[in-house]
């Protein structure tokens, strides 16, 4: 996993709360082994009709928001089940930063472990993120994880907190296992002793 330091790009906004895990990605999706291909599925039953043809009216689907890398939405994002999935679809599909006001709290673990930064803001700090948009878009924003700051076009500054275990582990780009085999020549000098001396 990549280390997460800074991060500059375009921020969609899907200005909805509690938006839970199998809306992320419905169960449906839920087959495959690795983390790679579920992008396409984001979002699926918002995105288009029953009849498979994009829905026009969904936020995500207007063209200036279908780049974006920073999505900016409500409360509670991420509340329901806890699919893994769901930020390997969020990621896969090219986002790598989530404002919001809360998150759910397994969801919120899960996204910092797939390399996936979330950011809580209050909401009036998200409104005025808001207004700066362009359509269903906020053209361009700075995030700095060193820092804590979410940097807008005007200059303004927001300050976020954030844990600082799970912020080294980001800037590091360290999961779980990364942590342990840390430990990897401890580890092998337990194994040969227990060998030597079973």
């Amino acid at each position: 996993m990549l280390g997460f330091k800074t991060h500059s790009g375009s921020a969609a906004i899907l200005d909805r709360d509690h938006v839970d895990t199998d809306q992320i990605i419905p169960k449906q999706f839920l087959k495959k082994i690795d983390k790679a291909g579920y992008g396409e599925f984001l979002f699926f039953d918002w995105r288009y009709h029953s009849d498979g043809t994009e829905n026009k009216d969904f936020e995500l689907n207007s063209s200036e928001a279908r780049k974006s890398s920073i999505l900016i939405t409500g409360k509670n994002f991420g509340c329901g089940s806890s699919r893994e999935h769901a930020p390997w679809a969020l990621k896969d599909y090219g986002f790598h930063v989530i404002i919001a006001e809360s998150f759910g709290d397994i969801f919120f673990n899960n996204c910092v472990k797939n390399g996936i930064l979330p950011i809580r803001l209050t909401k009036e700090e998200i409104r005025n993120l808001q207004s700066e948009r362009a359509g269903n878009l906020v053209r361009a924003l700075m995030i700095d994880l060193e820092r804590q700051t979410v940097n807008n076009e005007k200059g303004e500054v927001f300050s976020f907190e954030f844990d600082p275990y799970w912020k080294k582990m980001l800037l590091n780009g360290w999961d779980e296992i990364s942590i342990t085999l840390q430990q990897e020549a401890s580890i092998k000098k337990y194994e040969d002793e227990r060998i030597v001396n079973g």
